[in-house]
């Protein structure tokens, strides 16, 4: 967004800027109570200081994708449960039907529990019913006044990812050509109801890196819907430049997960793992404060490029409790946020001109 979009509040997290802490309840999901119902864990969250809770729609324990993407009386119900408990719906996620849009056989029975069972065995039937889903995120965040939405971009490519042996000729190519293809009709929907949709970019997906993802981009024709969810944390495992990353895509950033993470590499394993659990291995996910990733620069960049979104706490770290997590990282959150100067901070020492006066400053005699 422009500086001089006039929907950007220069005063404070607005709807048109920054805006947060908000909290991705997918890993909270439980059988038990405060994390049973959207009610019960939209009291819980708000009591943690969270403002907004970001919704997995696999299942309906806290909202049903089909009856919201067909019915305004429903989805109007589920914002009055969040607005009488202190919170809003930041986004919906299509994490997990995300995902399986494109599945490489290899992967196949592993993803199969993803799906419903009607589906499973059936792979073609299973992609049928994701993008299916896809759509029907697409009209019930319309419906809910949301402006972005979570999902995976699948993967076609991964078993590819490393060229040993050497990746056909075409390959690469062809794969995004295909994804591209499944993708696209989904993405037509999304412009339809004026939301972004954003990839998460991820290890284990095709949409990876900066470089996947500009392959995907121009796949789709440069979509004006093909957009980023932001997490630090996967960039910071594969030894990027996650800074950097926001000065090249910002123009592309709608979404973004605060997450946590460390790599410390040694003489036995490195960015790979090793094939060890997640303790043992040098890349780490972490708690909010407890890594090594730079947020400070983070927000301030993403101020500074007027993002308009949420600061949604993605929780996932091997040793630190998920509660104790939860509870420390609104705080992290709002001790981040931003309000952004509407003047420069010399705007005292300032002297009024015209273009005579600047002429004279510069040596110049009168036009």
């Amino acid at each position: 967004m422009s500086p001089e979009n006039p929907l950007v509040n220069h005063t404070s997290p607005t709807p048109a800027g920054l805006r947060g802490p908000g909290i991705f309840l997918a890993q909270f999901m439980s059988a038990e109570a405060p994390f049973d119902t959207l009610a019960n864990i939209a009291r819980w969250a708000a009591a943690q200081g969270y403002k907004a809770i970001q919704l997995p729609t696999l299942g309906t324990q806290y909202i049903d994708l089909a009856r919201a993407a067909d019915s305004q009386d429903y989805c109007d119900e589920l914002k009055a449960v969040c607005t009488q408990a202190g919170v809003e719906i930041s986004e919906l996620s299509t994490h997990l039907q995300g995902q399986l849009v494109a599945v490489h056989p290899a992967f196949d029975t592993l993803f199969d529990d993803f799906a419903p069972e009607h589906v499973r065995g059936q792979p073609q039937a299973r992609t049928e019913w994701a993008i299916d889903q896809l759509k029907l995120a697409a009209r019930a965040s319309q419906r809910l006044g949301l402006k972005a939405h979570a999902t995976f971009s699948g993967a076609l490519l991964w078993p590819y990812v490393y060229p040993w042996p050497q990746r056909p000729s075409g390959l690469v190519e062809q794969g995004f050509a295909e994804l591209a293809r499944r993708w696209l009709p989904i993405l037509d929907c999304f412009e339809e109801a004026g939301v972004d949709l954003c990839y998460e970019i991820h290890p284990g997906e095709d949409l990876h890196d900066g470089a996947s993802f500009e392959r995907f981009l121009e796949a789709v024709d440069h979509h004006p819907r093909a957009a980023i969810l932001y997490d630090p944390s996967h960039l910071l495992l594969q030894q990027m430049d996650y800074l950097g990353f926001i000065d090249r895509y910002h123009e592309r950033i709608r979404m973004f997960h605060v997450k946590d993470a460390e790599f410390r590499p040694d003489a036995r394993s490195g960015v790979y793992g090793g094939y060890q659990g997640w303790v043992e291995r040098p890349g780490r996910f972490r708690s909010l404060g407890d890594g090594q990733i730079d947020f400070k620069s983070i927000f301030s960049k993403l101020t500074q490029y007027d993002f308009a979104g949420w600061a949604v706490l993605e929780w996932e770290c091997c040793l630190k409790d998920a509660e104790q997590g939860a509870a420390e990282g609104a705080a992290f959150i709002q001790q981040h946020m931003i309000s952004k100067t509407r003047k420069a901070f010399d705007d005292f020492a300032s002297v009024a001109s015209d273009e005579r006066f600047n002429r004279r400053l510069l040596g110049l005699p009168d036009a």
